[in-house]
C-alpha cells in the first residue's frame, strides 16, 4: 500500500535504545556524583550503655568528682635547702611523721648558744645564793651594813630574772630547730611530691624563686564526691538520701553512698548546688580527682540475684519511621538504620530490650533528612 511508511533502514532501532542506555547512564552519573558531592551532616552521637536496677530507679543523676574533704599541701615553717625527704607518691604516713627537714646548722647553734647561756646564769645564781646567805649571817651579827644584804638580794633577783629570760630564749631555738622539721599533721596518703633534696623551701606567701609546698597529703578515709545538683531539682535531694556512685574509670563497679551534705549555697554561674556524696562501702582504686557519676534513689535498693541491669539509650535517639521505631547506629563516618524494642522510660533514658548493644553510638535527636547510608561528621 503507498500510504503505508517504508521500511526503515537496518540498525535505526539499535541507534536510539543505545541513545537511550546513554542517557539514563548520565543521569544515574549525575545524581550519584551529587550525592557524593553533598556535604555530610553534622550529628551529635549518645552511647548506649548499661545500668545496674538501683540505677534504673534513680529520681535524678549528675556528675562530680571524687576529693577528698582533709587534704593539706605540707610546707616548712622556715626558709633553707632541703637536705632530707623521705616519701614517694603514694606512701603512707601517721600523724607528725617526719617527712622532710630543711638544713639547720645555724638554728642549732642558736640552741647550743641558749643553752650555755643558761648554764652560766645558773652558774652565777648559786653564787649569788650564797653571798646572800654569807651576808644574811653577817647582818644578824652586826658584822656588815643592811645595805650589804640589799644589795645581796638585789644582785640574787637580778639572776634569777636572767636564768628566765635564757629560759626563754632556749624555748625559742628549739621552737626554730622544730620548725626545720617537716611533720605530717595527720595520717593520709602522700599524692604529690613538689620539691627534690637540694631545693630551697619556704613558706607560703615567700619568694617566686623558692618551693613552697613541699609534698601533698590526703585523708583517703574522708573521700566524697562532690556533685553539682541543678537549682531547679535541688528538692529531690535529702540528707542521708541514698546513692549510687559509679565512677567512670570502673563504669562495671556500683559503690553504695548517702548525701552527706547539701552546701547552703548557689553557684549564680552555673545555677547548681554542691551536694557532698560520702562512701558506705570503697575500695582502694577509689582515687581524688576521679570523676564519678551519682545516681540519688528514692529509696535504698538491695541488689539480689534477680537484679540484673538493663541496657537504656536516651530517649532523643529514638525516633519513629515509616511505623518502625528506629535508632542509627554510627559506624565509619555513616548511620545505619537499625529497628529497636523498647521497654521501660528510665528518666531521660530508656530501656532497650532488642536491636542495640552497651557500647553503641548512635545519633541523639536524628534529622528528618537523615537516611540509612549517610556520611556524616561528629559535631566538635
Amino acid at each position: 500500500r503507498e500510504d503505508e511508511p517504508k521500511n526503515k533502514p537496518p540498525g535505526s532501532n539499535t541507534k536510539y535504545i543505545a541513545f537511550g542506555i546513554v542517557l539514563v547512564l548520565a543521569v544515574v552519573s549525575f545524581f550519584v556524583f551529587q550525592n557524593l558531592m553533598k556535604p555530610s551532616e553534622t550529628i551529635e552521637l549518645t552511647t548506649v550503655s548499661m545500668i545496674s536496677a538501683s540505677q534504673a530507679s534513680a529520681s535524678l543523676t549528675a556528675s562530680g568528682y571524687v576529693v577528698a574533704q582533709r587534704k593539706a599541701a605540707l610546707a616548712s615553717k622556715a626558709t633553707g635547702r632541703l637536705i632530707y625527704l623521705n616519701v614517694e607518691e603514694g606512701d603512707k604516713v601517721l600523724k607528725h611523721d617526719v617527712i622532710g627537714r630543711i638544713e639547720s646548722a645555724d638554728v642549732e647553734a642558736a640552741l647550743a648558744q641558749a643553752k650555755a647561756t643558761l648554764e652560766l646564769y645558773k652558774a652565777d645564781l648559786y653564787d649569788a645564793k650564797q653571798s646572800l646567805e654569807r651576808v644574811k649571817t653577817m647582818v644578824e651579827r652586826s658584822l656588815v651594813a643592811q645595805a650589804d644584804l640589799d644589795a645581796a638580794q638585789a644582785r640574787y633577783g637580778r639572776v634569777l630574772a636572767s636564768i628566765s629570760a635564757a629560759e626563754a630564749a632556749v624555748k625559742a631555738a628549739e621552737v626554730q630547730v622544730e620548725n626545720t622539721f617537716i611533720r605530717a599533721p595527720f595520717a593520709g596518703t602522700v599524692l604529690t611530691k613538689n620539691a627534690d633534696v637540694g631545693e630551697v623551701v619556704a613558706p607560703f606567701g615567700a619568694g617566686a624563686s623558692s618551693k613552697v609546698a613541699v609534698v601533698t597529703i590526703a585523708d583517703m578515709n574522708s573521700l566524697e564526691v562532690e556533685a553539682d545538683v541543678s537549682e531547679s531539682n535541688i528538692e529531690k535531694i535529702k540528707s542521708n538520701q541514698p546513692c549510687d556512685i559509679v565512677l567512670d574509670a570502673y563504669p562495671e563497679k556500683r559503690y553504695s553512698g548517702y548525701v552527706s551534705k547539701i552546701v547552703p549555697t548557689a553557684d549564680r554561674a552555673k545555677a547548681t548546688v554542691m551536694t557532698k556524696v560520702r562512701f558506705n562501702d570503697k575500695d582502694d582504686r577509689v582515687l581524688p580527682e576521679m570523676s564519678a557519676k551519682v545516681y540519688f534513689l528514692s529509696k535504698a535498693i538491695e541488689t539480689t540475684t534477680n537484679s540484673k541491669p538493663k541496657i537504656v539509650v536516651s530517649q532523643s535517639a529514638i525516633v519513629n519511621r515509616g511505623g518502625n521505631t528506629i535508632a542509627f547506629l554510627y559506624r565509619d563516618e555513616t548511620v545505619k538504620e537499625v529497628n529497636v524494642e523498647l521497654g521501660e522510660i528510665l528518666g531521660n533514658n530508656v530501656e532497650v530490650l532488642r536491636g542495640l548493644t552497651p557500647g553503641d553510638k548512635v545519633v541523639a535527636s536524628p534529622s528528618t533528612a537523615l537516611q540509612s547510608g549517610a556520611k556524616v561528621k561528629i559535631k566538635e
